[in-house]
């Protein structure tokens, strides 16, 4: 009964040129593929009209079972079938999801197809994307030939349909990942403890402090000494080696202090004075035998 009402309910369908159909794949060859549309015609694909990617191969990216989308070319190629374009229907369906890419800030796998000038070709959803070579990596790379064939994870950051240029970047992802790590060690380190660094650079509202590892903070003007100073060259110079202590760290940033440290090392001294004071006897002992017997009482 079922299969009785989905023949029932192609039968009603009308299907023109232009139209987008979904499919599920149920052959494959060098020569197509063959969809089935709930129709009671198949719907084919021809190998030429499934990609523009140069690395597009039919039958290992083509799967029986895969849903596709394709704008119909002819409703009837001569055997009965409706002859489907998945190019073309880049056209229509492709730059919208792009788009929807951009503005959702999706991370997305691409496949280098050639390297051209200044960069790299991939393609996304059938339309040809350029990588430009300043954002394939985090740093400099000499030689564009080494990401042909490479899988990257990339962010969409142009999309401009009308001239047909869709930009794509691999470094966008790559710093994301970069600073997401960043925050997981800002996040270990515990406020209160105290730790030793590098002066990196010294600003007129502070110096910053290299901790290794790749963490870095601030010592607000303020938190650099005991006494009042206008700026922090007056009492520290790169490459010096100082203690801080951690004060907090809030937004990702790490709030270090000087002075805290000292502050605590001298309070330590007076606590030990005090210490030292309380159990040391100000009085001479004496050893001559009248101390001795002072305070006993003969009867």
């Amino acid at each position: 009964m079922e299969d009785y009402s989905k023949e029932l309910e192609a039968s009603f369908r009308t299907i023109k040129e232009g139209d987008v159909l979904s499919g599920s794949v149920i052959d494959v060859n060098e020569e197509g593929v063959t969809l089935d549309l709930n129709y009671y015609a198949s719907g084919v694909i021809k190998a030429a009209d499934m990609s523009k990617d140069p690395s597009f191969s039919i039958l290992a990216d083509v799967h029986v079972g895969d849903v596709v989308e394709a704008v119909v070319v002819k409703k009837d190629d001569g055997a009965g079938n409706i002859q489907l374009s998945r190019v073309e229907a880049a056209d229509v369906l492709g730059w919208d999801k792009v788009q929807k890419y951009l503005d959702e800030k999706t991370v997305l796998t691409v496949k280098v197809a050639e390297v051209v000038n200044k960069g790299v070709v991939a393609f996304l959803e059938g339309i040809r994307g350029f990588i430009p070579a300043s954002h394939l990596a985090l740093s400099y790379v000499e030689d564009l030939n080494t990401f042909t064939g490479k899988e990257l994870e990339v962010h969409v950051i142009t999309v401009e349909k009308e001239k047909k240029k869709l930009v794509l970047s691999a470094r966008e992802v790559l710093k994301e990942k970069e600073a997401e790590k960043l925050n997981h060690k800002i996040a270990m380190v515990v406020p209160g403890s105290v730790m030793e660094g590098k002066v990196e650079s010294i600003m007129p509202y502070g110096a910053f402090v290299d901790l290794g590892d790749g963490l870095s903070g601030l010592v607000h003007v303020s938190q650099i000494s005991q006494k009042r100073i206008k700026t922090p060259s007056e009492v520290l110079k790169e490459g010096d080696t100082v203690k801080v202590k951690v004060l907090n760290t809030n937004n990702n940033k790490i709030s270090l202090s000087i002075k805290a440290v000292a502050d605590t090392a001298e309070a330590e001294t007076v606590v030990e004075d005090k210490l030292a004071a309380k159990y040391s006897s100000k009085e001479s002992i004496g050893t001559s035998l009248g101390d001795l017997l002072k305070g006993i009482k003969l009867s």
